[in-house]
């Protein structure tokens, strides 16, 4: 292997150093220089997105909290409506209880004047009943006419004293 001869070693040397400071420059004044480039503008570009980022997000949040907010005003706007129509639902029935309180009152008041005026019809006819009855048995026991006046005040006097 001729790169073990020593007597190569010199030429071998020098190309090496030769080739070392020729990639040593290409490297420092092209390659590096453009790498550099690039990482600064990847960072840059990365720095952007992140202050895009930053930016999308507070607006984000800021439509979440519009969001929230609406929602609880929406909130709070069908609670008042659902109050209000529980509130008118409540008055209503109210209204109706009264309307049907007064409808069965009247209604009551009709069927107790109904009650007096039959239990005043049945009084009368129960006397008139007691007259003739009083005056038949009299006039059957008597023998005679009697007088339907008498027997008439004789038997609202009894009524008085028992009713």
């Amino acid at each position: 292997m001729p790169q073990f001869d020593p007597a190569v070693w010199s030429p071998q040397l020098v190309w090496l150093a030769i080739t070392f400071v020729a990639l040593y420059l290409l490297m420092s004044r092209v390659a590096l220089p453009r790498i550099g480039d690039i990482l600064e503008e990847r960072e840059t570009r990365i720095a952007r997105n992140l202050e895009k980022a930053e930016t999308l997000k507070a607006k984000v949040d800021e439509a979440v909290a519009t969001y929230e907010q609406r929602m609880a005003d929406a909130r709070a706007r069908a609670q008042e409506t659902l109050r209000q129509a529980r509130d008118a639902a409540a008055d209503e029935a109210a209204r109706r209880h009264a309307e049907l309180g007064a409808e069965l009152s009247r209604r009551i008041g009709e069927g107790e004047a109904r009650i007096a005026e039959a239990q005043a019809e049945a009084a009368a006819g129960v006397r008139d009943i007691a007259v003739d009855v009083a005056a038949g048995a009299a006039q059957r026991l008597l023998g005679g006419r009697i007088d339907r006046k008498g027997v008439t005040a004789a038997t609202e006097a009894v009524l008085a004293e028992t009713g």
